[in-house]
């Protein structure tokens, strides 16, 4: 398995993995060694295309192997994909995942001329507790997919095209499989989807029906499955990855305040910051909401860490545009903070609009906005010395605390080894730009 892109995709890797095994068939980490090579492929943005594409094509490459391409790229793209890699056996999408060991079997069995295709067009699938999967991260850390697909407009973005409208897994769902997880001894799960916030509006919206109002103390949301993980015995805790600025309540932000389960950390990209450059991107909210829920979120949970998103370049920007965000970033000083170029999506409304920015101007503004960020974060982790934190050891001396997410945040560098996979106090010493330095109480 070849597994590209984020988290979501990384779920949809185990699932099929989970699958395999189902079936009897062994796993090799040696690609030379199987018979089946599945490629699952990521679509976000032009770099990801590139990058998939060349594990496609090094995976057509070796000889005698089969080889299955899944993933957004395929859900996407399968028909455009066919007549040009003929040497590809099948191409699945999002609602075979669950059954990619028949897949993988039948792909063994016959000796067809010509690929399979077995996308369908618009995706409904959704995992459950038991799904069978095979995870790939270490054992004290978990990735959770509470809902799948997405309901918002915004004009950058074909996700909704890829993965289809966003649709829920229930309470009692999620919360098994928590249970689940937390038994295996896993410390830190990560609750991702397309839109989190958003978690079981869309199973209200279709209960009461379109012509009533979603009433939120009744209908499943964030909230209420928050309440409920947080009932669950064990020591760990969770991350809310993917939330949406338009789908905050004071009602989340007091349960996650008040919550002994939740990480300290909201992952809440907002992309832009400017009034016009919002509604271009059609994000659904406004510059004061913004700032506002900012201030309510730093006001009702001291220390908390909230990292952000934003594009440079979209159709449009100007310099005065640009310059805005760089001033709202210097007063916002998100505690982490990344940065895309904008990448031209073909079938998205942005690809159409006038005034594209160049690329030379959207990789000074990138490189701008990240020196700013870096400037930041040097302030921020040296204001951190002498402070004692929690940490969750990754390495004997590697370690996250609750304000570093898998993959795309600092880490924090140990003094002496710890135990792999447990919890720590460490007091902060020192730090390096992006990671702090830890030393075990």
């Amino acid at each position: 398995m070849i597994s590209l892109g984020c988290a979501k995709n990384l779920v949809d890797a185990e699932i099929m993995l989970g699958s395999v095994l189902g079936r009897g068939m062994e796993i090799t980490s040696d690609a030379g060694k199987a018979d089946v090579l599945i490629v699952n492929t990521c679509a976000f943005i032009d770099s990801a295309k590139e990058e998939s594409v060349e594990a496609i094509l090094e995976a057509r490459r070796r000889r005698g192997q089969k080889v299955i391409v899944a993933g957004c790229m395929s859900q996407r793209f399968s028909r455009e994909l066919l007549p040009e890699m003929p040497e590809i056996d099948a191409f699945i999408g999002l609602d075979q995942v669950a059954g990619a060991g028949e897949i993988v079997a039948q792909v063994l069995s016959d000796d067809q001329w010509e690929p399979l295709n077995l996308v369908t067009r618009r995706p409904v699938y959704i995992p459950d507790y038991d799904t069978p999967r095979f995870r790939l991260t270490p054992s004290h850390s978990a990735y959770l997919k509470i809902a799948e697909g997405c309901n918002h407009p915004c004009s950058f973005c074909v996700i909704p095209q890829m993965r289809g409208r966003h649709r829920s897994r229930t309470i009692a769902s999620v919360v098994q499989e928590v249970r689940n997880l937390v038994a295996e001894g896993v410390k830190e799960i990560n609750l991702i989807s397309q839109d989190t916030t958003y978690f079981g509006m869309d199973l209200w919206e279709r209960r009461s029906g379109p012509a009533q109002p979603v009433d939120s103390s009744r209908g499943p949301t964030l909230t209420r499955l928050l309440e409920e993980i947080e009932r669950i015995e064990g020591d760990f805790w969770v991350r809310l990855l993917y939330t949406h600025p338009a789908h905050w309540s004071d009602e989340l932000i007091e349960a996650i305040a008040r919550s002994g389960k939740v990480a300290r950390y909201i992952d809440m990209p907002l992309q832009h910051i400017h009034p016009e450059m919002l509604e271009l991107m059609r994000r659904e909210t406004s510059r004061e909401h913004i700032e506002d829920l900012i201030a309510r979120l730093r006001a009702a949970i001291p220390g908390i860490a909230l990292r952000t998103t934003f594009i440079v370049g979209f159709p449009g920007e100007t310099e005065e545009h640009f310059e805005s965000l760089l001033k709202f970033i210097e007063r916002a000083r998100f505690e982490r903070l990344g940065v895309f170029s904008y990448s031209r999506e073909e079938g998205s409304r942005a690809a159409k609009m006038p005034d594209q920015v160049p690329a030379r101007t959207k990789n000074a503004r990138y490189k701008r906005a990240m020196k700013l960020q870096q400037k930041i974060a040097r302030e921020l982790c040296g204001n951190m010395a002498g402070r004692t934190i929690k940490v969750l050891v990754e390495q004997p001396l590697i370690a996250r605390s609750e304000s570093d997410a898998p993959d795309v945040d600092g880490q924090v560098i140990l003094t002496r080894p710890l135990p792999v996979g447990e919890f720590a106090q460490v007091r902060v010493v020192g730090n390096q730009v992006y990671d702090l330095i830890g030393e075990p109480v």
